[in-house]
């Protein structure tokens, strides 16, 4: 044992040792506990980042301790590596994303393994590789033919940058995911989907089981995104003509306070009176400017109520009324029906939208105790949720209580055939299309004779050529004929290769499960060795992942459930959403913003004045703000950085980096080994 520390010589030696001895490379045993601790998987952009370091080194942590503890620890790594960045890079360097992607997952796994991570590398997968997408393809026909898969010419949500479709969760607040300062636009292309509102309800009541082991605010993004509804669906007949418009509402004791039935602007019967030449220029230029604006920015807070009436007329089921029918911005087609039935006096936006137009505001609801004129103008809309509220000015419901009303009301619809109980979900089916080619390819055959047909499962899987053309303004998966010239595997007529590929979601949707058994060649994974394994003790990644992979990854488990290969129905028992890696930005006289490596032993490095610690940011590439770990590894040594990462913060907390909290760590193992050193001959150490 020497007696000065040198961190760089001693971690490689013991890193040699462990992968000599095979110390991290397990099996199933089932006279040992197990527990499956994982971390979300990067994405191969060819360089790690601190935000890596951190993650990974709260789970080599956890697994080590667990190892100490006697259990059989599962801690494996692999590459997210379908994806946009790997084709821009190619159309940008004249190469190709598969020689981009293998270049950078080649580095990548060299600065892992130098950090000491205690990965399984046997067990490493990456997503783009045959092996692995082969079974995306074969779970994409089981779902196809368990009617989990459908295709239909749909508005979807485009990102100009990325130039392809974007699921809703991808495109949340009107703004691509990838490119935050894009808004997306509305498109109408036929797209490829999965059936997730057959398990809305499961995945809602399901976020019940994880309290306590996921985090509550993950929680709430769930609920809130999948966002059940409870209510009835009720047909208002179009006065003059045999259309009804459908509407979705949870208060159908209010229907005898509706004064207006609203439409969203691309509704089919707004689009139908503008076709048809009878709708006013007011009408025509409103529903043009509506239709360009994002549905988020649409029904942003605060944003104005903005409206037209089409001069049509509906007429309210119960009671005969004719309501006039407008147009609105904030009513959507993409929740409930499109169509609302404005009741101002009980809901605060109906009450702006009618107070600004001066429809009438008929009070239908009082508190059980109210003893004045039910008919006096309100201020305010009067929301209550007490139960105990009374039905008034409603006919033969007026004196029954909230609930009382709903269920007879609702009753009363379903028996004449003008409505029905309803249960609707802000969540929608999931759009898995996309244009681009670094994909795995939908395998599917378009056959003028057979139609759609699904590739044979023994031919896959369908391998995505490499040489194609991406400097094209097309889809270069489209112009790259051999791939798209193919036989009908019905008829063996000629066919054509469906060319859109699968959002690369899906590739993380069900990756761990492929941990657990990575050579299988007849399946995903053995149902046995995933019932060792599975589900997951522990899962540690970021707080961006709380409604995009987590609520895929979900939906994933119970479809497989279904198909048999597994008998549980949620992932993961425990999450940690760990913090950002922050670093300090400087502020200068004359300079304005700096970041650390513009500033030199407390001044700017142009003009040499004195800074001062201006924000706090998260580290990012974009930003320029980002601390090489390799650096840090070569002054410091590899424990050193990951003592830091655990130390520094609360691993739920945002952590700043600091040079100076990095050398108070490298002065304790420096301590440590001077102990050690002190005493190592009594422990038999040489």
């Amino acid at each position: 044992m020497q007696e000065k520390y040198f961190p760089e010589e001693i971690e490689e030696r013991q890193q040699e040792r462990w992968a000599d001895a095979h110390t991290f490379e397990v099996e199933p045993d089932p006279a040992r506990k197990k527990f499956y601790c994982l971390e979300m998987l990067p994405y191969p952009s060819g360089r790690i980042h601190m935000g890596h370091v951190r993650n990974y080194s709260i789970g080599d942590a956890l697994s080590t301790f667990k190892r100490m503890q006697g259990f059989n620890v599962l801690h494996p790594m692999g590459w997210d590596a379908f994806g946009m960045p790997a084709e821009n890079a190619a159309i940008k360097n004249n190469s190709r994303p598969d020689i981009w992607t293998f270049e950078n997952i080649a580095a990548m796994r060299t600065q892992l393994q130098r950090m000491g991570f205690s990965y399984d590398w046997r067990r490493e997968i990456a997503s783009c590789t045959p092996e692995y997408y082969r079974w995306n393809q074969w779970f994409f026909i089981q779902m196809w033919k368990k009617g989990l898969i459908y295709r239909k010419n749909a508005t979807v949500n485009w990102c100009i940058q990325c130039n392809t479709s974007l699921a809703n969760e991808q495109a949340e607040g009107g703004f691509c995911w990838r490119h935050e300062e894009t808004p997306v636009e509305l498109r109408q292309l036929e797209q490829w989907f999965i059936r997730v509102t057959n398990y809305a309800d499961e995945l809602l009541d399901d976020l019940d089981t994880l309290e306590g082991g996921w985090p509550e605010r993950v929680l709430a993004m769930q609920r809130n995104w999948i966002g059940r509804s409870r209510g009835a669906e009720i047909d208002f007949k179009v006065d003059g003509s045999d259309k009804h418009i459908r509407v979705f509402t949870t208060r159908i004791d209010t229907i005898y306070g509706a004064s207006s039935v609203i439409l969203a602007p691309d509704h089919e019967l707004i689009e139908e009176l503008i076709a048809s030449g009878r709708a006013s220029e007011e009408l025509k230029t409103f529903v043009e400017v509506q239709k360009a604006i994002s549905p988020e920015d649409r029904i942003a807070e605060g944003k104005e109520k903005l409206g037209v009436n089409t001069g049509m007329f509906a007429v309210n089921p119960f009671n005969g009324a004719k309501l006039p029918i407008w147009t609105a911005n904030f009513v959507l087609t993409g929740y409930g029906t499109g169509a609302i039935m404005a009741v101002p006096a009980h809901d605060e936006r109906d009450f702006e939208f009618s107070k600004k137009f001066g429809l009438p505001i008929p009070r239908v609801i009082v508190p059980a105790n109210f003893d004045g004129d039910p008919n006096e103008p309100l201020a305010e809309a009067f929301t209550s949720k007490d139960e105990s509220c009374i039905v008034v000015n409603s006919g033969e419901w007026s004196g029954k209580t909230v609930p009382q009303a709903i269920a007879a009301m609702t009753a009363k619809a379903g028996k004449e055939g003008f409505g029905t109980a309803q249960t609707n979900f802000k969540i929608r089916d999931w759009g898995v299309s996309r244009q681009r080619a670094w994909g795995t390819p939908i395998p599917f055959v378009h056959c003028g004779k057979c139609g759609i047909v699904p590739v044979s499962e023994e031919q896959l899987p369908v391998v995505l050529p490499v040489d194609m053309n991406f400097n094209t303004q097309g889809a270069p998966l489209a112009e790259h004929a051999p791939f798209v010239n193919t036989t009908c595997p019905q008829c063996g007529g000629v066919a054509k290769r469906d060319t859109d590929t699968m959002d690369t979601f899906v590739d993380s949707s069900w990756y761990y499960f492929r941990y657990v058994d990575p050579k299988n060649e007849k399946l995903p994974f053995a149902p046995e060795i995933a019932a060792y394994w599975t589900p997951v003790d522990q899962y540690i990644g970021g707080i961006e992942h709380a409604v995009l992979h987590l609520i895929y990854t979900r939906l994933w488990t119970k479809i497989m459930r279904d198909l048999g290969l597994i008998t549980f129905g949620e992932p993961v028992k425990k999450l940690l959403t760990q913090g950002m890696v922050c670093l300090a930005s400087y502020r200068c006289e004359q300079h304005d913003w700096l970041y650390p490596y513009e500033v030199i032993d407390g001044k700017c490095s142009f003009c040499k004045r004195d800074v001062v610690v201006g924000r706090i940011e998260k580290m990012s590439k974009s930003k320029k703000n980002t601390v090489d770990p390799d650096e840090m590894i070569k002054i410091y040594g590899a424990d050193t950085v990951r003592l830091f990462m655990l130390f520094a913060a609360p691993p739920e907390k945002d952590l700043e980096w600091s040079e100076a909290g990095a050398e108070g760590s490298s002065r304790f193992l420096n301590r440590v080994w001077r102990i050690v050193y002190k005493w190592h001959d009594k422990f038999g150490g040489a």
